[in-house]
């Protein structure tokens, strides 16, 4: 008889997914998390950090596209994008289908994710030798708030707020992120799961509709993710998002997102459109 080996993230301590795996690629402990490649049945190579799914090949396409291409539409004209985390590169790959980018930064706190990223997901993490492209390897707080209006886009690619990524879900992060946004600027960020993550949706929408004058919570369904369903916050300067018709929005190369798709994201379930206050 086989012996079947199988990966579990506990996603609270009563509630986790289970994927039935074929071996582990890559283990270390880097400075900052423990960081694993494993090899699923279902769904590919996973990227594992401190236990928690990043990313694998199959669905990684839903997440990077929602989180880059509602935001880079909403914005006129994003030359300068930031994204901070995101070291799997699959943002930074998105941000580059618009052909008004100029120069897109990514500033990862954890090099090693850039690294096994590349050697393990290239198809995610190609983009990364585009000529457009600056890494840095260093904290996305000190980043940001060592350039004020430097950016059009920012989006905040991070893992669940434990450990170095606490800070990325802090009011003065946001404002920092406020100043770093050129006028006209919008960023987004990722905000956990509506069905495990409610308070923390709230206080974070509270706090970018305290500094941003336009706010929208968007979801998506992403199967790895807790509960199948996962959130995303925008704040912008300038335009609505949900103002914006059909023939204004790109979806270059795009496999979930799409311009008729767009306006209806916001138009949000009852139970999480209560978050919103």
């Amino acid at each position: 008889m086989d012996m079947e080996l199988w990966y579990t993230e506990k996603q609270t301590p009563d509630f986790g997914i289970t994927a039935r795996i074929g071996r582990t690629l890559h283990h270390e402990k880097t400075e900052y998390q423990r960081l694993d490649v494993i090899e699923t049945r279902q769904f590919g190579r996973m990227l594992v950090l401190d236990g928690m799914v990043m990313t694998t090949d199959r669905d990684e396409f839903v997440y990077h596209e929602m989180l880059t291409h509602v935001g880079m539409n909403t914005h006129p004209d994003p030359r300068r994008v930031l994204v901070v985390g995101g070291g799997d590169g699959g943002a930074i790959r998105e941000v580059l289908k618009h052909p008004s980018v100029e120069k897109a930064v990514l500033c990862e706190i954890d090099g090693r994710v850039i690294e096994v990223s590349k050697e393990y997901f290239p198809h995610i993490a190609g983009a990364l030798e585009d000529p457009r492209v600056e890494i840095r390897v260093e904290d996305g707080i000190k980043h940001i708030e060592a350039h004020p209006g430097q950016y059009d886009v920012i989006l905040v690619d991070s893992t669940e707020p434990v450990g170095p990524a606490v800070g990325l879900f802090q009011k003065a992060f946001y404002r920092g992120i406020h100043e770093a946004l050129r006028p006209g600027g919008v960023m987004v960020a990722q905000t956990e799961s509506p069905w495990f993550n409610r308070d923390l949706i709230a206080r974070v929408y509270k706090d970018i509709s305290d500094i941003f004058p336009i706010t929208r919570l968007y979801t998506a369904s992403i199967p790895t993710y807790p509960s199948g369903l996962w959130s995303f916050t925008l704040g912008s300067k300038g335009r609505d998002p949900m103002a914006l018709e059909e023939e204004e929005l790109k979806a270059p190369d795009t496999r979930y997102y799409r311009p008729e798709l767009h306006r209806s994201l916001f138009h949000l379930p009852r139970f999480v459109e209560e978050l919103t206050g």
